[in-house]
Protein backbone atom coordinates (compact mmCIF):
# COMPACT_ATOMS: atom_id res chain seq x y z
CA UNK A 1 0.00 0.00 0.00
CA UNK A 2 1.61 3.38 -0.83
CA UNK A 3 -1.25 5.32 -2.44
CA UNK A 4 -2.62 8.25 0.10
CA UNK A 5 -3.82 10.64 -2.73
CA UNK A 6 -7.77 8.85 -2.01
CA UNK A 7 -7.48 8.97 1.81
CA UNK A 8 -9.09 12.22 3.81
CA UNK A 9 -6.71 13.10 6.97
CA UNK A 10 -7.65 14.28 9.81
CA UNK A 11 -4.88 15.34 12.47
CA UNK A 12 -5.28 13.24 15.74
CA UNK A 13 -1.79 14.39 17.47
CA UNK A 14 0.44 16.80 16.49
CA UNK A 15 3.58 16.85 18.77
CA UNK A 16 6.65 18.74 18.50
CA UNK A 17 8.42 15.78 16.00
CA UNK A 18 5.98 14.19 14.07
CA UNK A 19 2.25 14.32 13.15
CA UNK A 20 -0.44 11.67 13.60
CA UNK A 21 -3.56 11.87 10.91
CA UNK A 22 -5.94 9.39 10.97
CA UNK A 23 -7.44 8.39 7.49
CA UNK A 24 -10.20 7.78 6.35
CA UNK A 25 -11.47 7.54 2.43
CA UNK A 26 -15.25 7.27 0.78
CA UNK A 27 -15.70 3.88 -0.25
CA UNK A 28 -15.23 2.55 3.12
CA UNK A 29 -11.78 1.24 3.06
CA UNK A 30 -10.54 0.22 6.28
CA UNK A 31 -8.99 3.70 8.38
CA UNK A 32 -5.48 4.07 8.83
CA UNK A 33 -3.05 5.56 10.60
CA UNK A 34 -0.23 8.33 9.49
CA UNK A 35 2.75 9.40 10.85
CA UNK A 36 4.85 12.32 9.20
CA UNK A 37 7.24 14.52 10.58
CA UNK A 38 6.06 17.59 11.63
CA UNK A 39 7.93 19.71 9.46
CA UNK A 40 8.71 19.41 5.23
CA UNK A 41 12.90 19.26 6.24
CA UNK A 42 12.62 15.90 7.41
CA UNK A 43 16.03 15.05 9.69
CA UNK A 44 17.94 12.19 9.24
CA UNK A 45 16.80 10.91 12.38
CA UNK A 46 12.90 11.71 11.85
CA UNK A 47 13.95 9.00 9.20
CA UNK A 48 15.65 6.31 10.99
CA UNK A 49 12.73 6.62 13.28
CA UNK A 50 10.16 6.00 10.54
CA UNK A 51 12.30 3.41 9.41
CA UNK A 52 12.98 1.49 12.42
CA UNK A 53 9.49 0.96 13.57
CA UNK A 54 8.60 -0.18 9.66
CA UNK A 55 11.19 -2.62 10.20
CA UNK A 56 9.38 -4.07 12.89
CA UNK A 57 6.29 -5.02 11.20
CA UNK A 58 6.69 -8.56 11.20
CA UNK A 59 7.16 -9.04 15.10
CA UNK A 60 3.94 -6.43 16.12
CA UNK A 61 0.91 -8.07 16.46
CA UNK A 62 -2.15 -6.03 15.79
CA UNK A 63 -3.77 -7.89 19.09
CA UNK A 64 -1.76 -5.70 20.87
CA UNK A 65 0.50 -3.45 18.64
CA UNK A 66 -0.58 -1.04 15.67
CA UNK A 67 0.99 -2.51 13.02
CA UNK A 68 2.84 -0.81 10.10
CA UNK A 69 2.13 -1.74 6.73
CA UNK A 70 4.04 0.73 4.54
CA UNK A 71 6.70 3.19 4.25
CA UNK A 72 6.50 5.86 1.64
CA UNK A 73 6.35 9.11 0.25
CA UNK A 74 3.40 11.13 -0.32
CA UNK A 75 3.30 15.02 -1.01
CA UNK A 76 7.40 15.46 -0.85
CA UNK A 77 7.30 13.84 2.98
CA UNK A 78 7.82 10.67 4.06
CA UNK A 79 5.08 8.68 6.08
CA UNK A 80 4.68 5.48 7.45
CA UNK A 81 1.40 4.45 7.51
CA UNK A 82 -0.05 1.62 10.06
CA UNK A 83 -3.12 -0.23 10.54
CA UNK A 84 -6.05 1.33 12.34
CA UNK A 85 -7.84 -0.31 14.33
CA UNK A 86 -10.16 2.70 16.02
CA UNK A 87 -10.43 4.40 19.18
CA UNK A 88 -8.29 7.40 20.82
CA UNK A 89 -5.36 8.16 22.08
CA UNK A 90 -4.77 7.48 26.08
CA UNK A 91 -3.50 10.89 26.18
CA UNK A 92 -7.19 12.44 25.34
CA UNK A 93 -8.48 10.07 28.61
CA UNK A 94 -6.14 12.16 30.88
CA UNK A 95 -7.10 14.71 33.23
CA UNK A 96 -10.27 13.80 34.26
CA UNK A 97 -11.49 10.76 36.71
CA UNK A 98 -12.15 7.15 35.12
CA UNK A 99 -14.73 5.09 36.87
CA UNK A 100 -12.54 2.45 39.10
CA UNK A 101 -13.85 -0.97 37.27
CA UNK A 102 -12.75 1.32 33.81
CA UNK A 103 -9.23 2.33 34.73
CA UNK A 104 -8.19 -1.22 35.82
CA UNK A 105 -9.32 -2.86 32.59
CA UNK A 106 -7.02 -0.23 30.89
CA UNK A 107 -4.42 -1.13 33.07
CA UNK A 108 -4.47 -4.89 32.65
CA UNK A 109 -4.66 -4.46 28.58
CA UNK A 110 -1.79 -1.97 28.98
CA UNK A 111 -0.03 -4.36 31.03
CA UNK A 112 -0.97 -7.59 28.90
CA UNK A 113 0.51 -5.59 25.58
CA UNK A 114 3.45 -4.36 27.06
CA UNK A 115 4.26 -8.48 28.43
CA UNK A 116 3.91 -9.07 24.19
CA UNK A 117 6.55 -6.56 23.08
CA UNK A 118 9.20 -7.93 25.84
CA UNK A 119 7.39 -11.69 24.80
CA UNK A 120 8.75 -10.80 21.33
CA UNK A 121 11.92 -9.76 22.28
CA UNK A 122 11.34 -5.70 22.35
CA UNK A 123 12.09 -3.34 24.11
CA UNK A 124 9.48 -0.45 23.98
CA UNK A 125 11.68 2.37 25.67
CA UNK A 126 8.76 5.13 24.47
CA UNK A 127 5.63 4.03 26.22
CA UNK A 128 3.83 7.30 26.78
CA UNK A 129 -0.18 8.14 26.97
CA UNK A 130 0.59 8.94 23.44
CA UNK A 131 1.46 5.77 22.27
CA UNK A 132 -1.43 3.74 23.55
CA UNK A 133 -4.47 3.83 21.50
CA UNK A 134 -7.57 2.63 23.59
CA UNK A 135 -10.65 1.35 21.59
CA UNK A 136 -14.18 1.25 23.20
CA UNK A 137 -14.10 -2.11 24.43
CA UNK A 138 -10.77 -1.27 26.74
CA UNK A 139 -8.42 -2.68 24.44
CA UNK A 140 -4.93 -1.17 24.50
CA UNK A 141 -2.76 -1.23 21.55
CA UNK A 142 0.94 0.20 21.83
CA UNK A 143 2.66 2.30 18.99
CA UNK A 144 5.38 4.31 18.14
CA UNK A 145 8.14 1.59 18.30
CA UNK A 146 10.34 4.11 16.61
CA UNK A 147 12.70 3.93 19.56
CA UNK A 148 12.59 -0.10 20.07
CA UNK A 149 15.44 -2.13 20.95
CA UNK A 150 15.65 -5.90 19.67
CA UNK A 151 18.38 -6.58 22.28
CA UNK A 152 17.54 -8.00 25.88
CA UNK A 153 19.59 -5.23 27.31
CA UNK A 154 20.81 -2.25 25.80
CA UNK A 155 23.45 -0.09 26.93
CA UNK A 156 22.93 3.57 26.85
CA UNK A 157 25.49 5.91 25.29
CA UNK A 158 26.36 8.90 27.47
CA UNK A 159 24.01 11.51 25.58
CA UNK A 160 24.41 15.57 25.85
CA UNK A 161 23.12 17.46 28.30
CA UNK A 162 20.60 19.05 25.60
CA UNK A 163 19.21 15.79 23.84
CA UNK A 164 17.56 13.52 24.96
CA UNK A 165 15.61 11.03 22.95
CA UNK A 166 12.36 10.30 24.34
CA UNK A 167 9.82 12.22 26.78
CA UNK A 168 11.24 12.70 29.84
CA UNK A 169 8.48 12.49 31.63
CA UNK A 170 8.00 9.10 30.86
CA UNK A 171 11.36 7.70 31.17
CA UNK A 172 13.31 5.61 33.30
CA UNK A 173 16.73 7.22 34.64
CA UNK A 174 19.06 4.93 32.86
CA UNK A 175 17.36 6.43 29.40
CA UNK A 176 18.87 9.60 29.84
CA UNK A 177 22.35 8.24 29.16
CA UNK A 178 22.91 9.46 32.67
CA UNK A 179 23.50 6.91 34.59
CA UNK A 180 25.69 3.79 34.24
CA UNK A 181 23.45 1.05 33.89
CA UNK A 182 22.01 -0.51 30.79
CA UNK A 183 18.58 -0.36 29.41
CA UNK A 184 16.28 -3.68 29.44
CA UNK A 185 12.34 -4.44 29.95
CA UNK A 186 11.89 -2.75 33.06
CA UNK A 187 12.47 0.30 31.53
CA UNK A 188 9.44 -0.04 30.11
CA UNK A 189 7.60 -0.74 33.78
CA UNK A 190 9.18 2.51 34.85
CA UNK A 191 7.36 4.14 32.30
CA UNK A 192 3.78 2.86 33.38
CA UNK A 193 4.87 3.48 37.14
CA UNK A 194 5.22 0.52 38.14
Amino acid sequence: MTELSGYALETLREGSEYILYRGRRSDDADPILVLTPLHAQETPANLRWLEHEYSLADKLDPEWAVRPLALTRHDGRTMLVREDPGGDLLEGMLGRPLELTRFLRLAISLTAALRQVHRQGLIHKHIRPASVLVDAAGHVRLTGFGMASRLPRERQPPAQLDVIAGTFAYMAPEQTGRMNRSIDARSDLYSLGV
